[in-house]
């Protein structure tokens, strides 16, 4: 269609895994190598050539694996998907970083992209020069980018350090300044990764701002990956959604997102112990979520939870060393993944010690303003702060399981209001 700025037409990018092969007894040391080196050079020097059989110690990886799709001109479309999905593969080829595999794609219009702190700029160069620099790969003259320079500055809010090595900003500042760039200098296509993550919240609100006006008032396209299902909400007007490197949906963005965190989480059971050891997390992993249990504490309703009932969790945590944490985090998302409730121990300035080995924290919210509903439960354990990002913590696990929250009073078994937050409220006068 002649509307149509990018096409993807059955993709593919395989990558060839190398696994290292233990000896009997433990690893190769250098000498074994050099002489299996040795010993394979003059095998083949004197044996006749044989048939090409698979090396035992190389694997295939389809990162994507025939993935098609359409997107028009104007469009906010959202990449969403687990970590190893293929998002980042698939904008590398959009970007023209990487050659497919297999299949095609046409893309109408200059693409700026932003796929990594720092991308396209040199760390011996100042905040200026790089601006140039940055501007030139992305195939702007010289008179374009002079003339978008003091927006570009103000926007980034770096005058200061305009004149100083950008090796000396830090990752927000170097996110503030590339993304000005990329944002400013009239991309057809503005492609953007996780990276707005690394800076605040302020800058954030900015730059979804600045991505919906490039795309709703001067018409461009913009596509957006982010694990943030909320700013994904707030953007974009359709998602495309990836699993194992293959296109599950590519539909709206409410009933993809829905879908997305449908996908991995499951419904649960009060009292029941959830193996969280291979559900989708980010972290060092120095410090890992186990398990979970979780109980209204209340027979009446199976211990199921409840509007304005408490709620307990048990958290099974496993820890490499002894550790003090500063932020051991229970939070409750709606279906399409805003965040409801956060019971966080930071918040309450409440540091928690971990022992080597097996650990059990609880933590009870004591009052449950939820309205009767499907929620999913996500867990963030983090030794200093809580960003949630993923980037630094312990361990962040964003779907943990659903909950079902029930009514207390079986005579309104099956009223529903509006709203996910309760509230106490009485009529007082009637005139």
């Amino acid at each position: 269609m002649s509307d149509s700025v990018i096409r993807v037409e059955h993709l593919s990018k395989k990558y060839i895994l190398a696994h290292q092969q233990e000896k009997k007894g433990g690893y190769k040391t250098l000498r074994d190598v050099i002489a299996d080196g040795a010993k394979s050079v003059s095998s083949k020097l004197l044996k006749p050539a044989k048939a090409n059989f698979p090396n035992p110690t190389r694997e295939e990886f389809w990162a994507l694996n025939d993935v098609s799709f359409e997107i028009k001109q104007g469009d906010r479309v959202g990449i969403i998907g687990r970590n190893g999905a293929g998002k980042s593969t698939l904008l590398k080829i959009l970007s023209r970083i990487t050659e497919p595999s297999n299949g095609r794609i046409s893309i109408k219009g200059r693409v700026a992209s932003l796929l990594e702190v720092g991308t396209g700029f040199h760390p011996e160069l100042t905040g200026r020069e790089n601006i140039y620099l940055n501007g030139a790969i992305l195939g702007m003259s010289k008179v374009e980018i002079k003339r978008k320079f003091d927006e570009i500055v103000a926007f980034a809010e770096v005058e200061k350090f305009l004149d100083t090595p950008v090796k000396r900003y830090s990752s927000g500042m170097y996110v503030r300044l590339a993304f000005g760039v990329a944002a400013h200098l009239e991309p057809e296509i503005l492609i953007v990764d996780e990276v707005l993550a690394v800076g605040d919240v302020n800058f954030q609100k900015k730059c979804l701002g600045k991505m919906q006006d490039v795309s709703q008032n001067q018409g461009r396209t913009v596509l957006f990956v982010s694990h943030n299902m909320d700013a994904i909400q707030r953007l974009c007007s359709q998602c495309v959604m990836l699993e194992r490197g293959q296109l599950i949906t590519h539909s709206d963005t409410a009933s993809t997102i829905q879908k997305y965190i449908s996908s991995y989480s499951y419904q649960s059971s009060p009292n029941e112990w959830i193996d969280l050891s291979n559900v989708s997390r980010m972290g060092t992993g120095d410090a890992r979520f186990a398990a979970l249990q979780y109980s209204s504490l209340n027979e009446t309703v199976y211990c199921k939870p409840y509007p304005n009932g408490p709620l307990e969790f048990s958290l099974t945590i496993e820890s490499d060393i002894s550790m003090n944490v500063g932020s051991i985090a229970v939070s409750i998302y709606n279906q399409t993944g805003t965040i409801l409730v956060n019971a966080d121990t930071i918040s309450i300035g409440r540091n928690v010690e971990l022992k080597t080995g097996k650990n059990i924290v609880t933590i009870r919210i004591e009052n449950l303003y939820l309205n009767p509903d499907i929620y999913m439960l996500g867990l963030w354990l983090d030794k200093t702060g809580n960003s949630q990002s993923g980037s630094q913590a312990l361990d962040y696990i964003e779907s943990a399981c659903e909950i079902e929250v029930v009514n207390f009073r079986s005579e309104e078994f099956g009223m529903q209001t509006l709203g996910y937050v309760t509230c106490n409220f009485n009529v007082l006068e009637v005139n």
